[in-house]
């Protein structure tokens, strides 16, 4: 597991994601033509079970909260406060309107009439999902919030998905998963609307839908299977640096965990730890722990821009110190008392991140994520006749003399002086 630091660059992070759309591309299409019908007979063949339904009852939701512990529900209102607390306080008024004397120039922010949540189901059911999507929707201002996931054994949504989703404010629940679930949200089916933009994780074929559709809607980011990257010196809690990383891999056979230090001690009482972790838990992949001795911190944050991970755990000596020298990570977790577990559930920040190096790029669900914003402004003639002849003529340098006669029959007939 310890490597050079050279070969974590090498690692393939990228999905050859034309393989799998090819494999989608026949459930997507056989939803647009057959609606429901198809979304009964893929849940058939993909799960397993005949749905009694495809829209959950609001009495089913209601009951759910019978069957889930109370004190489960607490932690989800404790997740539920944090979550929107740090999104209401990052969703300050956008709105602005400047006034430069002869115009007005502006800027307002509109919420998404729609939006679709996909909450992944399969290995493990992810509640805390529909809160990481539906809060900041909710924030936003989003009049419809759609959520699909996959149906259990006995064709049903899990209490704790249900009750998650009604504690976020999600008021449109289907049990419907897979690639044809990302097909119905796209391009509608007689029982469930089509949305104006699709979010959420998902496993391969999920996400190999998302980016198949997204010509037609709106997607959130491409997303791959859970990475962390953490770097260390010889102060960190070696443990707590080996536990990070496998709770990153106990997500999929596919994830992701690399450690950067400039401890060769601590690398090899990290590997000797996560061996001892994964004893007991064989459906982690324990190879895909890379251990990688650096020279320094500052090699070390050099590497890990290059990488740009979803996940960026600071683990070594004034780490706060260095947070401005990190340009590519989906989320930051600082010192040893931050697991990434925390951002997962309950510190507030988002979950939903870009993986695969694709936080070069994309940024965490947010606020922003559910809104979009229309420009505006109020020009006075006296504006109109600051800037006209600069319109005027570059109107005719683009071959639109219709654009510029409309400036000119506003400024009247030009003076021969």
């Amino acid at each position: 597991m310890i490597v050079p630091a050279e070969e974590l660059l090498r690692i393939e992070r990228k999905i050859n994601w034309d393989e799998y759309i090819e494999k989608v591309k026949p459930i997507v299409e056989r939803v647009r033509e057959k609606g429901d019908e198809a979304l009964i007979e893929f849940t058939k063949q993909f799960d397993g079970v005949e749905p009694e339904y495809l829209r959950v009852p609001k009495d089913e939701i209601d009951k759910a909260y019978d069957v889930v512990d109370d004190e489960i529900i607490d932690a989800l209102e404790v997740a539920k406060e944090n979550i929107e607390r740090f999104h209401s306080i990052t969703a300050v008024e956008r709105d602005m309107k400047i006034d430069f004397g002869d115009c007005v120039l502006g800027k307002k922010y509109t919420p998404l009439d729609s939006v679709g949540i996909y909450i992944p189901g399969g290995r493990a059911s992810y509640p805390s999902t529909a809160l990481m999507a539906g809060i900041p929707a909710n924030i936003a201002g989003v009049e419809r919030i759609v959520a699909c996931t996959p149906p259990d054994k006995d064709g049903k949504i899990k209490p704790l998905t249900l009750v998650a989703c009604d504690i976020a404010g999600i008021k449109e629940i289907y049990a419907v998963g897979g690639a044809q679930a990302i097909a119905a949200m796209a391009y509608g089916t007689k029982t469930i609307r089509r949305v104006d933009k699709i979010v959420g994780p998902g496993n391969v074929y999920v996400t190999a839908a998302k980016l198949l559709v997204q010509k037609d809607v709106p997607i959130d980011m491409p997303a791959g299977p859970s990475e962390i990257l953490v770097i260390a010196d010889e102060t960190a809690n070696a443990e707590f640096v080996a536990l990070d990383c496998v709770a990153q891999l106990e997500h999929d056979p596919m994830a992701l965990a690399i450690v950067l230090t400039t401890s060769r001690d601590l690398a090899e009482k990290v590997e000797e730890f996560a061996k001892g972790i994964v004893a007991d838990h064989s459906e982690i992949n324990l190879s895909n722990l890379k251990i990688a001795v650096v020279r320094d911190i500052d090699e070390a944050i050099r590497l890990a821009n290059k990488i740009a991970p979803e996940h960026l755990s600071m683990m070594f000596e004034r780490a706060e110190d260095y947070l401005d020298k990190i340009k590519h990570a989906g989320s930051v977790f600082i010192g040893e008392f931050s697991p990434v577990a925390c951002g997962d559930y309950a510190s507030g920040t988002n979950h939903i991140l870009p993986t695969s190096g694709y936080a070069k790029v994309f940024s965490g669900i947010s606020v922003e994520t559910f809104m979009k914003h229309v420009t505006y402004q109020i020009l006075s003639e006296d504006a109109l006749r600051r800037i006209g002849d600069a319109v005027i003529k570059l109107a005719r340098a683009e071959g639109l003399p219709l654009h510029a006669l409309s400036v000119e029959k506003r400024l009247g007939p030009r003076s021969s002086s």
